[in-house]
């Protein structure tokens, strides 16, 4: 009850103060960012209250004051905090490549590739085939040739293969899991998402064969592909290298100094034309991995990133239209059922030939269906190529999203605490600080 209280009186008390702002746009922003960590951060606890997620919660605030329901948060708003997102991506990245370990690297690499591999290329094939099936349905694709159809198949699969780095790290950190399932599905997520760049641009490119949209800008040359993902790694090491020094001869201010780094790195990945997310993922590896210090950078990195990651889910969450996705229910639904047994599948056909336990097995495939992020990014990038096929394709993702990211954030949770991995963190919850992100405090490293 206290907690709907303190709903109400932001909701009432930002509708007072909006109109005192509307002159200029900065003191908007500024107040819708105040706004939804409170908002997000109380609903995020409302949803704790009954053993749901956090982000969880998060989403729903979004959701809920957001353009769609009460419209607190305006589309205006939303487009001015977007650099948010692109600070938490950058965030979240370096962090999820300070999860990982070289030992663990070097010794689990090739069966992490298999269980990686099988997992996404089963999950590809099925949600193209499943499109492509129901394209009668998809009134841009009723009556529509077969290399257009194809070519919408190849995108829509490309993007709703992606998994979420975001509701991974999330979750782990939320209930301090550390074990077995907890540290392979991130391997898997990361290693995915680094995969699934190659495939987007693979399908983008066969897509444009098929069926070339109006217009048609000439796609970058191949060096400039593979600079991009090729030169990533180089550039993660150099930044990582740099941060390494900066922690053995200074080391001081590390809360501000972790933000600027992941604006920095923004900026660099930007400027050397390289991919943000793996550049981050191989920086966070290296700074870890060969620093005396890279643990305290971490930890100092969780806490400024707290409210930028409450917002970030808010804003996902703000994004949905209720209106839109509500229609495409009826393709929506089989195609998140297709994409959840394809996941389950080619987790247990990935699994096997890595020789992975089946119960870790049974663990990891629910650590994979949410979707966040990098794949609304994505979505856009169709959206902004082909015209209304890419509008309704973009559309069908988002209705997609709407729905993994949360089913995926509950059936994660629920991976965690069948596994046993969750308890640690929970157990600790009544002796440690809560912060927004939910994290109660650095976790035990295994």
């Amino acid at each position: 009850m206290r907690r709907l209280l303190i709903l109400a009186l932001l909701y009432g008390g930002m509708h007072l103060i909006l109109p005192l702002g509307s002159a200029g746009q900065g003191s908007e922003t500024l107040l819708t960012f105040g706004f939804l960590i409170l908002a997000a951060y109380t609903v995020g606890e409302m949803a704790a209250t009954v053993r749901l997620p956090k982000i969880v919660g998060y989403l729903f605030a979004g959701v809920l004051f957001g353009p769609s329901v009460l419209a607190t948060v305006s589309a205006g708003g939303i487009g001015r905090l977007a650099a948010v997102n692109d600070l938490a991506v950058a965030l979240i990245a370096f962090l999820a490549g300070a999860e990982l370990r070289w030992r663990e690297v070097r010794e689990r690499g090739v069966q992490l590739l298999k269980l990686t591999g099988g997992e996404v290329g089963v999950t590809f094939v099925a949600l193209a085939l499943a499109l492509y099936a129901l394209s009668a349905f998809i009134p841009v694709l009723a009556d529509a040739p077969l290399a257009t159809v194809l070519a919408a198949a190849l995108l829509f699969a490309s993007v709703a293969v992606v998994h979420s780095p975001a509701v991974t790290m999330a979750l782990l950190t939320e209930t301090g899991a550390r074990g077995p399932v907890a540290r392979t599905t991130l391997s898997v997520v990361l290693l995915a998402d680094v995969a699934v760049v190659l495939l987007f641009r693979g399908a983008m490119a066969v897509a444009r064969m098929l069926a070339p949209p109006a217009g048609d800008v000439v796609a970058p040359p191949f060096a400039a592909v593979l600079w991009e993902i090729g030169g990533a790694p180089v550039v993660g090491v150099l930044l990582g290298g740099a941060v390494a020094l900066y922690l053995r001869f200074v080391g001081r201010e590390l809360m501000l100094f972790a933000v600027l780094v992941a604006f920095f790195a923004m900026e660099i990945a930007r400027f050397a034309h390289v991919e943000l997310l793996l550049t981050l993922l191989v920086a966070g590896f290296v700074t870890e991995n060969f620093s005396r210090e890279g643990e305290r950078l971490r930890h100092a990195m969780e806490r400024s990133a707290a409210p930028v990651f409450v917002v970030f889910f808010a804003l996902s969450g703000a994004r949905i239209d209720l209106a839109g996705v509500l229609p495409l229910l009826p393709v929506v639904v089989p195609l998140v059922l297709v994409r959840a047994a394809a996941i389950r599948l080619g987790t247990e056909l990935g699994g096997r030939w890595a020789v992975v336990p089946a119960a870790e097995r049974q663990g990891v495939w629910l650590g994979l269906v949410s979707q966040a992020g990098v794949a609304i990014g994505l979505a856009a990038i169709i959206a902004n190529s082909w015209g209304e096929l890419g509008g309704r394709l973009h559309d069908l993702l988002l209705a997609l999203i709407a729905i993994n990211t949360p089913l995926g954030a509950i059936l994660f949770r629920l991976a965690l605490a069948r596994s046993g991995e969750s308890a640690g963190g929970e157990a600790q919850s009544a002796e440690q600080v809560t912060h927004p992100a939910g994290r109660l405090a650095p976790a035990p490293r295994s």
